[in-house]
């Protein structure tokens, strides 16, 4: 239940080629179907430093930049004017409130009529903006979504991820939000070894004593995502394991979203493939939308792992 059992190292014959796998089949390819959702990385930087975070978020990590307002609303622009039908934008980090344009840009995606989602870990980062959240509920009520970081429905659990004293914060800020009637969701973790029915149960209790108004059996509310670390081996995914899986092309996050990043130093942002690999080069699309139309292969542990075994996604799409 600690998460520390031994892994199997990572074949290093797999994920090499982006059209083959190491035993010579058709690698899996998935086809931008329509882009439902947006996801905007505000930087890196973080107040907390976790112990699994797949983006190495920290205090101190700013390899990706805090992107501005303005190079935000230019994809917004270019979502109006290439049609492409967004339903949904997401913000996530690093800390997406620790970036000082978070409220202008959550103002932009959401008076042009998208969706907004922010990945938050509730604590005093986003506390400081309690003023302008309540203006944005005021004014778009559920149109704006704060998905809360709550790794285990345990105090000491989810300070074996987050740190020390980060429990208190975290549910504090969880409850402010739903006593001020935010739309809220929360994502746990599954690499306790617990099965999906305990992480429920257990989240149903921690709900019940703080009056949190989330169905823990609902998926879409309440969030469990598959650990991931691309050192352990994974199989591949070919062709074939679709009809095998049964899982469709279309229900894999690149299917339907791209992520916007802006690395550190750039002049310019750019379109990376999804959330999971902000540093890859080879999911790096272009600096435009138009240019991120490209189907993706899935070359690299978290596609598989992560998206198609493990069935994650961080978006309602």
């Amino acid at each position: 239940m600690d998460g520390t059992a031994t892994i199997k190292p990572l074949d290093p014959a797999k994920f090499r080629d982006p059209s083959v796998t190491a035993d010579g089949s058709v690698r899996a390819v998935v086809a931008l179907g329509r882009l439902n959702t947006l996801w905007i990385n505000t930087g890196t930087l973080c107040n907390l430093t976790c112990a699994n975070c797949y983006i190495e978020s920290s205090p101190l990590n700013d390899r990706l930049a805090y992107i501005t307002a303005p190079e935000v609303a230019a994809y917004l622009d270019e979502i109006e004017a290439l049609a492409l039908g967004t339903t949904e934008i997401g913000f996530t980090g690093g800390e997406p409130f620790m970036n000082p344009d978070i409220i202008v840009m959550l103002d932009d995606a959401l008076s042009r009529g998208h969706r907004a989602l922010v990945l938050t870990n509730a604590m005093r980062p986003m506390r400081r903006h309690e003023a302008a959240l309540l203006d944005l509920r005021e004014r778009f009520g559920e149109a704006l979504t704060l998905r809360v970081s709550v790794d285990h429905y345990t105090r000491q659990l989810h300070e074996a991820e987050r740190g020390a004293n980060s429990w208190d914060n975290t549910i504090d800020g969880l409850v402010w939000l739903a006593r001020n009637g935010f739309r809220i969701d929360v994502a746990g973790r599954t690499q306790w070894g617990e099965s999906d029915e305990a992480m429920r149960q257990g989240f149903a209790s921690l709900f019940a004593v703080h009056d949190i108004p989330i169905d823990p059996a609902d998926p879409a509310r309440m969030v469990l995502f598959p650990e991931m670390d691309a050192r352990e081996d994974v199989p591949e995914i070919t062709e074939q394991c679709w009809s095998i899986l049964g899982v469709a092309p279309g229900d894999v996050m690149c299917a339907s979203s791209r992520m916007v990043v802006k690395r550190k130093g750039a002049d310019k942002p750019a379109v990376v493939a999804c959330t999971l690999l902000p540093y890859e080069p080879e999911f790096e699309l272009g600096e435009t939308l138009a240019q991120a139309r490209d189907p993706i292969a899935l070359n690299h542990p978290h596609c598989a792992k992560f998206c198609v075994l493990g069935g994650g996604a961080c978006s309602k799409g």
